[in-house]
């Protein structure tokens, strides 16, 4: 199958825009064309002052003439303006209809999947990439299409009125086009995939330095703690003066070659009278001298058309990075699970295809029951939450909700049916009606302030200008870790599904939010299947099952008292978590 070129692409976004697209390359055309007729009258008004020279008084056409370049030059302005309005529109639609397309790619992405892209890589790719192409569709193809139609309207012109002045005033555009074409070739566009490579990167870095600034601020540490961030922008600096200096020769080459045809014409003109000067060849010299710098300004807007047409090639490819991520396949003939309680048989799951992050996990959770997943940190514990919740499917075994198989689910009745509450739970910047809505779009004001009144968050309500309807993120109204924790736990609330994952969903919560926070995972969990990620571990003490995840495998699981009784893992953590709790800060006599 023929691949698509990127324009074929871009168009294929167009619907019915893509005749505005066409419209504004045809105008464009038309407009550098009408662009060259005002040179045509300048050169009859010098040819009609050089024939009555020093009697200039007879000149009877020059009013005539100069206004007639004056309408062409306003005619090919105005044609010019046409074509970048009808560019505009389809521009302005591909673009959106681009953007559409990705957001709602992602949405059907598994949320690991997103997760692991990273954040401030996807919001840089939707709105950057697309962006991209719409600079390219509303300004650079039409251009382009000016950019060809120029230096044939130009060829015409150059050797209709001395042939040899006109081969002459080409030799520096051949010279253009070829240190241009080392330039802009196969390693160009291995340069300009870097350079986006780099702005990725430094966009993702960026983005988890700002969400960390509270504990930079917490433990006053200063930038250099992100050493990652620090590293990307000293990768980017490093990669910029490198390759600036690598173009810096051919550049200065290229400026010197386009902006140098006087020096063509002048040493032609020397050469061609040696035998005198006619008032001809003085006519067109003069002509040439006038239109010549056109050269170098189309042959630069080409340069630069042709890193924009590398820019679009990566932007695409990096629109394609989102599109070619497959979203879990989705059930052919959904089931509906029986009741709330989970089953793992066997199930094993690899980020890299290599180093397994669960082996053999197998466990079962009847419906109604409390349990805790406990261990060390990067021991799997979050993993077998994903996977439990279908962020991400399992390369063996499987894993069943009320004797289902999660891939038989279909994704709607999966969401509706588990609940995660993250340890950094999100917001949106929207009001917190609207926030706690998510949970469930049709529900009512009233719902949504019983829901809210149910997680705690009646202070927090009381002391927003506006209450429920205060926009979080806007003149100033910005909430703590452990309110917006109670916030998203109303979601939940409002969302009620059966089974409630959380994961140390009180980690960024102060004493006093934690204590409200608590009261609020109290009545969430009423009659539901909870499953607990805590590191804290006086907050499982009283939970039906501990399972103690390490090395990606169950190491032990019971409740905590026969745990206690044991020799295990679970006895050793517990006992250093009493240890950490009893320190204090001693005071200097």
């Amino acid at each position: 199958m023929k691949r698509q070129s990127n324009l074929q692409r871009l168009l294929g976004y167009a619907g019915a825009h893509k005749y505005l697209t066409y419209a504004s390359w045809i105008l464009s055309a038309v407009s550098a064309l009408i662009a060259l007729v005002p040179y045509w009258y300048i050169w009859r008004i010098i040819r009609e002052v050089l024939a009555v020279a020093p009697d200039f008084g007879q000149a009877q056409g020059l009013v005539h003439n100069g206004w007639m370049a004056v309408l062409f030059a306003v005619a090919a302005v105005l044609v010019y303006i046409a074509g970048l309005m009808c560019s505009h529109m389809g521009a302005f639609r591909i673009a959106t209809n681009l953007r559409l397309a990705m957001l709602e790619h992602i949405i059907r992405l598994p949320l690991g999947a997103a997760e692991a892209f990273g954040s401030g890589k996807l919001r840089k790719i939707v709105n950057e990439s697309s962006a991209a192409t719409e600079t390219y569709l509303a300004h650079q193809l039409p251009d382009r299409a000016g950019a060809i139609a120029t230096p044939c309207g130009l060829l015409a012109l150059l050797l209709v009125f001395d042939w040899r002045l006109g081969l002459l005033s080409l030799v520096p555009v051949l010279l253009g086009f070829l240190i241009m074409m080392a330039m802009t070739g196969p390693r160009m566009q291995q340069k300009m995939k870097e350079y986006q490579d780099a702005l990725d990167d430094m966009s993702n870095e960026a983005v988890e330095y700002v969400r960390g600034i509270p504990v930079v601020k917490t433990f006053g540490q200063t930038i250099f703690s992100f050493k990652k961030f620090k590293g990307s922008i000293d990768r980017y600096q490093k990669w910029v003066i490198a390759y600036t200096k690598e173009l810096r020769t051919p550049m200065m080459c290229y400026t010197a070659a386009v902006n140098g045809v006087f020096v063509f014409l002048i040493a032609g003109a020397l050469l061609f009278t040696r035998d005198g000067v006619t008032a001809q060849f003085l006519l067109n010299l003069m002509f040439y001298i006038i239109i010549t710098p056109i050269i170098s300004v189309t042959l630069t807007r080409i340069m630069f058309q042709s890193e924009n047409a590398m820019i679009v090639d990566d932007a695409l490819q990096r629109i394609d990075s989102i599109l070619n991520l497959r979203p879990l396949p989705e059930a052919q003939r959904p089931q509906h699970p029986r009741d709330a309680s989970v089953e793992l048989s066997h199930v094993r799951f690899s980020y890299d295809g290599q180093k397994d992050a669960l082996r053999d996990i197998s466990l079962a959770i009847p419906a109604g029951q409390t349990v805790a997943f406990v261990g060390p940190s990067g021991g799997g514990k979050t993993t077998l939450a994903n996977v439990i919740s279908r962020f991400f499917d399992p390369q063996g075994g499987a894993v069943r909700i009320g004797g289902v198989d999660v891939r038989d689910i279909s994704k709607e009745e999966l969401m509706n049916t588990v609940s995660f509450v993250f340890q950094n739970s999100r917001l949106l910047k929207d009001s917190i009606l609207e926030n706690v809505r998510l949970g469930r779009p049709e529900a009512t004001r009233e719902e949504v302030l019983a829901a809210l009144e149910n997680a705690q968050c009646a202070d927090i309500l009381e002391k927003l200008p506006n209450g429920v309807d205060t926009v979080i993120g806007t003149k100033g109204v910005y909430l703590s870790g452990g309110e917006q924790q109670r916030i998203a736990i109303a979601r939940v609330m409002l969302k009620n599904a059966p089974i409630l994952i959380l994961d140390e969903a009180t980690a960024f919560a102060d004493p006093d939010n934690e204590t409200k926070v608590q009261s609020a995972f109290s009545r969430l969990s009423q009659g539901k299947t909870v499953i607990m990620i805590a590191h804290r571990l006086s907050t499982v003490a009283n939970v039906d099952r501990i399972y103690v995840i390490q090395n990606g495998a169950i190491a032990e699981s019971d409740s905590s008292r026969e745990l206690m009784e044991r020799d295990g893992l679970f006895r050793r953590m517990w006992e250093n978590y009493q240890t950490s709790v009893q320190w204090k800060v001693a005071k200097e006599a």
